[in-house]
């Protein structure tokens, strides 16, 4: 009698936890249960999907210090960003089964447990449903080759590790990093670099990184108790705990590998500090001035001189405008051309065209993208447009975009109209969250509507 309970118990336990499934969808993934830090690991996930064929969605969160990236899509746009991994699909693969994947990459840093667990979404029967995968724990090993000062735990990588996130901020005001022109050192056949620190009273987390040519080597002179560390021709000195004085030098010596005299290097830095959660950074400015020794007004007639300084960007894009056919953009040289024409200057003043953030899911129909403001109003008059149009920077982008809707087809119907009626003929629909930019996609997939070609 035994013999066929048990066979029949382990279908009954099948069969209800296929019926706990919506619609009997399921999903499993598998993952290594240990990882080397600083080596790349497969997510594989294998979705049973029935006859399941309308929009859905996988995402996954991963701690920071790791990174994803496509491997295997299965026809899903796949998008990694602010430690989310997500796979959309338009229309799900014709098959009852799909599997997928994407690569991990663990910074060489990390140590520590983790544990990653993915959610599939998709409509069915006009509603939405979500089933997640089983939690799954994962171990990372310390490299071998790091040294261990440097080593943190995955679950305070964020807080103690400085990632570079340049910005600009009052924050960043009075902080400065002042590289003194490199000079020779007359004992031998190398460079002495001196680094003066402008902190005032940031006290955690800091880090400087310089990048030096390949002819050279690098050794330190000066640390200031700081980790100092020089490995694939970057210098790095990383501080937990700043020093207390409000200014301060460190130094390193940079040696040329075949010992013949160079002429001075050409180095480019960053200082990055901490402000409450947020990671900030300021470029190293060079200066031909001897940087010790210097009292405290001499120091802050200094840096009040180097910020006063215009700014030079000689690698700024020469073209005003982009077309919005798709993203990533591509130039059209025709209307390129004719916004170099309609181009205004603003004096500054903030434009009355700035788009406003509304509530909820709605979509808005791009029209054309630059580096440098346009005037609104005269430019797009000549397109004889029935609504207003509207500018708002976004990725280091100007971006002008018309009308609102919260149906999708209603907006795809104007692009349609802008297509056929004006010479924009490369227009999109845009979609939002709550004044957010989104995909299209994930529109769709929270307002629960109906893409249309």
């Amino acid at each position: 009698m035994s013999q066929f309970l048990i066979p029949l118990l382990n279908f009954l336990l099948v069969l209800v936890i296929s019926l706990l499934q919506p619609g009997g969808v399921s999903i499993n993934m598998n993952a290594p249960t240990e990882v080397v830090a600083g080596s790349e690991f497969e997510v594989r996930v294998t979705v049973n999907k029935g006859d399941l064929e309308s929009f859905s969605r996988f995402q996954m969160d991963i701690p920071a210090g790791l990174t994803a990236s496509s491997y295997l899509s299965s026809n899903a746009d796949f998008t990694f960003s602010e430690k989310r991994v997500r796979l959309i699909w338009l229309r799900m693969p014709a098959a009852n089964q799909m599997t997928f994947a994407f690569k991990v990459k663990v910074d060489e840093r990390l140590k520590g447990t983790f544990s990653i667990d993915g959610l599939f979404s998709f409509i069915m029967n006009n509603e939405r449903k979500s089933i997640s995968t089983n939690p799954q724990e994962i171990t990372i090993l310390p490299s071998p080759t790091v040294d261990p000062d440097l080593i943190v735990d995955v679950n305070e990588f964020e807080q103690k590790v400085i990632q570079r996130i340049p910005s600009v901020s009052d924050d960043t005001r009075n902080i400065a990093c002042l590289r003194q022109k490199p000079y020779q050192n007359p004992a031998a056949s190398e460079y002495i670099v001196n680094l003066l620190i402008s902190k005032e009273d940031k006290k955690k987390f800091a880090k400087i990184e310089e990048k030096i040519p390949e002819e050279y080597t690098a050794v330190a002179i000066e640390t200031k108790d700081g980790i100092f560390t020089f490995r694939n021709q970057v210098v790095k000195f990383l501080w937990n705990i700043l020093p207390a004085e409000s200014d301060f030098i460190v130094s390193y010596r940079l040696i040329p590998k075949n010992g013949a005299a160079l002429k001075a290097p050409l180095i480019k830095g960053t200082f990055s500090f901490m402000v409450e959660d947020k990671t900030l950074s300021v470029d190293v400015v060079q200066v031909d001035k001897e940087l010790e020794n210097l009292s405290d007004m001499e120091i802050r007639s200094l840096i009040e001189e180097v910020k006063s300084r215009p700014v030079e960007n000689p690698t700024e894009e020469k073209k005003t405008i982009q077309p919005g056919i798709r993203e990533p953009l591509t130039a059209n040289k025709t209307t390129a051309k004719k916004v170099k024409k309609g181009r205004a200057n603003t004096g500054g003043r903030k434009s009355v065209y700035l788009l406003e953030p509304e509530s909820g899911v709605y979509y808005r129909v791009q029209l054309a993208a630059g580096h440098r403001p346009v005037d609104v109003r005269r430019y797009f008059r000549k397109f004889r447009l029935d609504m207003d149009v509207r500018e708002e920077k976004h990725d280091g982008w100007i971006k002008y975009s018309i009308g609102s809707w919260k149906i999708y087809k209603d907006a795809r119907d104007y692009r349609v109209h802008i297509w056929n009626t004006t010479e924009i003929d490369d227009a999109f629909v845009s979609a939002y969250n709550n004044g957010k930019r989104i995909t299209v996609q994930e529109a769709l997939m929270i307002a629960d509507q109906k893409w249309y070609k």
